[in-house]
């Protein structure tokens, strides 16, 4: 697809942004109205705009697929299949106890470049000790910046690594607690991706430290040109990305830019799509599959990837503590018509927080049983004989695990409506919907997640688990910390025999369906509009999947 950049003005990214408008960055104006006509460039319409520009402060899969287009990791899951690869680690070996993981760096490896930075060196194990330290030290000069909320790394390995070692400029030994049969996974994750340490000494001398997370630096395929909230991403192919030089045709860029344009209405990502305006449009409404499906121009593809959705119940307030009000909103919901109306007829209910595509899964649990009497009856024993009234939150992007998350609140309102429960329903911008869920303010959040590597810990990790201190994880949005719940987690988590593992995690999911922390809802595929003239674009099933190798017609 060719889509010079003046038909940008066709996306009508709204009033906050013309095709004239000077967006700066870093010092830097970048007058995208008079830019000449550009063959290559690929065009992408997202959802939301990005939370931040730094991986390690966030894990929305949003924010993933831009950041995923900048910053590398050490380890990756191989793109459009589940096994791990190397990335900015050539190699690495685990000691015969599973508690020392030693990483090969790749050499020669450059940084990119913005007005506040020329980096001096390539990338190397004092890159890797910075990333880290800055997470796991809170005395680090950088630790706070920004929030310091290092959501995939306090949920997954601050626990679990004991200490981080410089052997050489291109040896890095990560020695872990106990073992942690997840690790090498966890490590593919695009929130644990590698920083610049030189950037971040450069803007701490400049006391500007602020900006290390908001004008990215990193070692990908393509790096920031231009960014406007809510609006558009602009992304330039990075020549001295490594790829090139190791003849990795999927990290080597091959479009002349990428246009990320931002559009929540998924009806207008797909209208744009149909007009030939978007080459990739992400999270299409169930809806229009026939539309898209009908048309010369598109592909609709179906990624079968592991994903969960639940609503979470805050245990922060007193009405949620109580078992036999979880239990009556959970019998309340008629999930089997919920699940066919908002999945239009492709998802699947469910009572198993680990979906049916990945080992674990237990197969028993079923959605809870549709009973109103049932509801009532729990209800008035616990003290609520008239109802009661809540917040219901909705998520205000489609996701696999949620397409539609307006019409699935309008549902579980008028469910709850026939036992007496009051609930208004509340949303936000997504980013800001994020912030706010994290910060516990929500009294019933409509979240979820989907596996960014192939290991049925990290969702239930991620949503449900509290540390050892009794912190819940980021986004634990509910804040339910329960001892035995945890326990059998971290059990899991330190043995490598698969079988054992998945028998613990089938116990782990039985404790979280009887104490009623969340209610599940279904999943189905993601669901990804691609024009004919893209060629090369491989969606990640874990993960999130690159624009490098990507090439327009």
């Amino acid at each position: 697809m060719k889509l010079p950049v003046p038909a940008l003005t066709a996306l009508r990214l709204g009033a906050a942004l013309t095709l004239r408008t000077a967006l700066t960055l870093g010092g830097t104006a970048l007058t995208l109205g008079v830019a000449p006509a550009m063959a290559g460039t690929l065009t992408v319409c997202l959802e939301g705009s990005p939370e931040v520009f730094n991986p390690h402060l966030s894990s929305s899969g949003t924010t993933a697929t831009v950041l995923g287009q900048i910053y590398d990791t050490l380890v990756e899951v191989a793109p459009g299949g589940s096994t791990i690869e190397p990335s900015l680690a050539e190699s690495w070996e685990v000691s015969a106890d599973g508690k020392d993981y030693t990483f090969h760096l790749r050499k020669d490896v450059a940084w990119q470049a913005n007005a506040d930075f020329t980096p001096s060196r390539p990338f190397n194990a004092d890159d890797v000790l910075f990333t880290f330290q800055r997470m796991m030290d809170p005395g680090h000069p950088y630790h706070e910046i920004n929030g310091g909320n290092y959501i995939t790394f306090a949920t997954k390995l601050a626990d679990a690594i004991d200490s981080v070692e410089k052997r050489d400029d291109y040896t890095v030994v990560f020695h872990l607690k106990a073992p942690l049969a997840p690790f090498i996974g966890i490590m593919s994750h695009g929130s644990i991706a590698m920083t610049s340490a030189e950037y971040a000494d450069v803007l701490l001398k400049a006391g500007k430290p602020e900006q290390f997370d908001r004008e990215p630096i990193g070692t990908g395929p393509f790096q920031l040109q231009a960014y406007q909230s809510d609006s558009i991403v602009r992304l330039l192919p990075f020549a001295g990305t490594w790829g090139v030089a190791a003849g990795k045709d999927s990290a080597m860029p091959k479009v002349d830019a990428i246009i990320m344009a931002i559009s929540p209405d998924a009806s207008v990502r797909v209208q744009r799509a149909l007009a030939g305006e978007c080459g990739i449009a992400f999270y299409p409404n169930l809806t229009d599959a026939p539309q898209i499906e009908a048309s010369e121009k598109l592909d609709l593809v179906h990624v079968p990837i592991p994903s969960t959705g639940f609503i979470s119940f805050n245990f922060g307030l007193d009405k949620f503590k109580d078992l036999r009000v979880r239990q009556a909103l959970g019998h309340a919901i008629n999930m089997d018509a919920l699940v066919e109306v908002v999945f239009s007829g492709l998802g699947k209910p469910t009572g198993s927080v680990i979906p049916a595509s990945l080992w674990g899964h237990a197969d028993d649990l079923k959605p809870y049983s549709y009973d109103p009497a049932l509801a009532k009856k729990l209800l008035a024993e616990a003290g609520y004989p008239d109802g009661l009234s809540t917040e219901l939150w909705a998520i205000p992007v489609a996701r696999p695990y949620m397409p539609n998350g307006r019409r699935a609140a309008e549902m579980v309102q008028a469910d709850w409506a026939a036992i007496g429960v009051k609930a208004e329903i509340v949303s936000y911008e997504w980013a800001e919907y994020i912030q706010r869920a994290r910060n516990h303010e929500a009294e019933v959040a409509m979240f979820g997640g989907t596996w960014d590597f192939p290991d049925p810990s990290q969702i239930p990790n991620n949503y449900f688990t509290c540390d050892s201190k009794g912190v819940p994880s980021p986004s634990n949005v509910g804040s339910w910390c329960d001892p035995d719940f945890n326990a059998v987690m971290a059990k899991a988590g330190a043995i490598s025999d698969q079988a054992e593992r998945a028998k613990l995690y089938d116990e782990a999911q039985h404790i979280l369906y009887d104490q009623v922390p969340a209610v599940m809802f279904g999943g189905s595929d993601q669901l990804i509009v691609v024009s004919k003239d893209v060629k090369g674009y491989v969606p990640a099933v874990f993960g999130t999947g690159r624009m490098s190798g990507v090439s327009v017609d």
